[in-house]
Parts: structure tokens; sequence; C-alpha cells
């Protein structure tokens, strides 16, 4: 478990207006109970969102070692979610998302740095993921980590759109904490 101390611009439920709260980014281990606040952020994020049964499923999977998802808390409402599949020595990002509301505050770099630390733990040489073509926002955030392009996956969304595979080699290495220790070093 993470806890994360950020400045953080608060949307107010109530009129969607920023205040200067400091809220803290909490990143702990998904549970079951997190799938019902996970789903809106899934449907509208993603043209084929995941069914709560696969969540269901991953959670399992994780249970059993071989998966690894986190959730995104500010206060008590869940702005974003982030998994890994093990395949021998590479970890595989599943999926990363944020609500709309909360995009663009540094979450998903939140996220990213967990999963990074996590795989290096875990002793994975290699991080792996595929990104829709036309998401050029997610594709800037994996380069910030290392990642470069490794192939095009044709029709690979829906059967329409591309997707970017993209590997982050040799995260063991010193270079690979060193850039993690660099971006933890950019927060507010």
């Amino acid at each position: 478990m993470s806890i994360l101390d950020r400045l953080i611009k608060k949307v107010d439920a109530g009129n969607n207006q920023h205040s200067q709260a400091h809220p803290v980014l909490e990143v702990t281990q998904m549970h079951r109970r997190d799938i019902r606040d996970i789903m809106p952020i899934e449907e509208v994020v993603y043209p084929k969102p995941w069914t709560q049964k696969v969540f269901a499923d991953e959670i399992e999977m994780m249970n059993r070692g071989h998966r690894y998802y986190v959730v995104a808390h500010i206060g008590r409402e869940l702005v974003g979610y982030c998994g890994l599949l093990f395949a021998d020595t590479d970890a595989h990002v599943t999926n990363i998302a944020v609500h709309p509301d909360w995009q663009q505050r540094g979450i998903a770099t939140e996220l990213m740095l967990e999963l990074a630390w996590h795989a290096r733990q875990r002793k994975c040489e290699a991080l792996t993921l595929e990104v829709r073509h036309t998401n050029t926002a997610a594709q800037e955030l994996y380069r910030r980590f290392g990642f470069v392009p490794a192939g095009v996956r044709r029709r690979y969304y829906e059967n329409t759109d591309d997707a970017i595979v993209m590997w982050c080699q040799d995260i063991q290495d010193d270079a690979f904490r060193d850039r993690l220790r660099s971006i933890e070093k950019t927060r507010p």
C-alpha cells in the first residue's frame, strides 16, 4: 500500500469548481468491494468496458499472484485504477484509467509509479502495454517512463483502431530506478 501526499485541486461535486484544498491521494490494493465504484469510470473511459465479472476474475488472479491491481482514492472518491499481468519476466499493463473529472492532475503518473515500483519489486525485467494510436496524452506519459514503440496491432480496439505496442526494457537497471526517482521529484 502506498500513501501519496500531493497537492491536487479538488473538484467540488456541486458545481465542478476547483478549490485549493490539499487532499491526499491514496493508492491501495484493489478489492472486490471497489468494483462498484470502478464501473462508472470504466464505462466512461473505455468504449468497450470490462464487466464486473472480468474485474472479479482479475482480482481472483491477483489473489493467486498472477496480477496486481490498485485503486486511487481522494477522500472517499475512487478516482482511478490500474493493473499488471505477470508473464515470465514481463509485467504487462492491463489497464490504467482516471475519471475524466480528475485527469491532467498527476493521478495517472502516480498509478504508473506504483506499477513500475511493484514490477521492480517482483524482479520483472520489462514492462509492456498497448495504447490506442490516437491517445497521445497516454503515449506521452508512457514515454516519460521510458516506454518506446515496439510495433502496431492493427484494428486492435473494437476492430477499428490500431494499438501501439510499447515496451520498457531493463527495469531492474539503476537507470530505470533513477528515472522513477526523477519522476517522483517532479511532484508538486
